[in-house]
């Protein structure tokens, strides 16, 4: 009956551990190496980034059309706000004057995916093909190199963010949704915006959307006036020596 007893006591302490890892709250500390929260053993990309100086980064997807990209643009140089624009293949051999135009200005450019599909359903092979020929695409236009990639509709599994990874471009998502794609009005879509940001934050907006456009200048005037400062992602984010927690909270590691 002990023997039993002592199982029981083991199964139970297991089944424990094995709820507290799929909810992301177990944490695991190896001698002499920095503490490392777990998220139901998912390899995760960067939501945001831990800072104290107060910097944000504002994005836009780029996939459909550009009706509202000159005037997202007119906004940006206005504000003088470098943002990061993520591309999807299609769009950017469609409007490679526009991959151009924003290159010259100064904005950031990274991928959004070949085919804008769920990447978590592709084979490993098959993400490495959609990576390399969207990256190529705009490296044919801008003469740069692509270190960032957006996952379509905010999907991944391991196999896509381990895949980015180990080509060299860091998975980028978001902590504040400006829902800017359902047409909201410009108020809407600012107060959205300005109620979530904290430093570190990264806000996704799209270049197509309907009132995006309107709402750039009450973003910048409000969060500077809160001490914000707007820099592309590729500067917000640490590019070595990081660790990312259970939230997608990219840390420096310290030492």
């Amino acid at each position: 009956m002990k023997v039993i007893t002592l199982r029981l006591k083991y199964l139970a302490v297991a089944a424990v551990f094995m709820i507290l890892l799929a909810a992301g709250a177990v944490s695991a500390k190896a001698a002499g190496a920095e503490e490392v929260w777990w998220s139901a053993a998912r390899s995760l990309p960067i939501y945001s980034v831990e800072r104290t100086d107060n910097k944000v980064a504002i994005s836009f997807d780029c996939a459909w059309g550009t009706e509202h990209t000159d005037a997202i643009l007119k906004n940006l140089e206005a504000a003088k706000v470098r943002a990061t624009f993520f591309m999807v293949e299609f769009w950017t051999k469609k409007y490679p004057d526009y991959v151009k135009k924003l290159d010259a200005a100064g904005h950031e450019i990274g991928t959004h995916s070949a085919t804008h599909s769920y990447m978590s359903k592709l084979s490993e092979g098959e993400i490495e093909a959609e990576l390399q020929s969207s990256s190529a695409a705009i490296t044919a236009v801008t003469g740069k190199p692509v270190t960032l990639f957006r996952p379509p509709y905010g999907d991944y599994n391991n196999t896509l963010i381990d895949t980015s990874n180990k080509m060299g471009l860091y998975p980028i998502q978001w902590d504040v949704d400006s829902l800017d794609w359902k047409d909201l009005s410009a108020g809407d879509i600012a107060a959205r915006i300005v109620e979530r940001v904290k430093s570190g934050s990264i806000i996704l907006c799209h270049n197509n959307g309907l009132h995006t456009a309107e709402a750039l200048p009450i973003i910048f005037d409000t969060l500077r006036a809160r001490g914000f400062e707007f820099v592309p992602i590729g500067e917000l984010i640490y590019r070595e020596n990081y660790s990312i927690d259970g939230t997608g909270r990219q840390f420096l590691k310290n030492g």
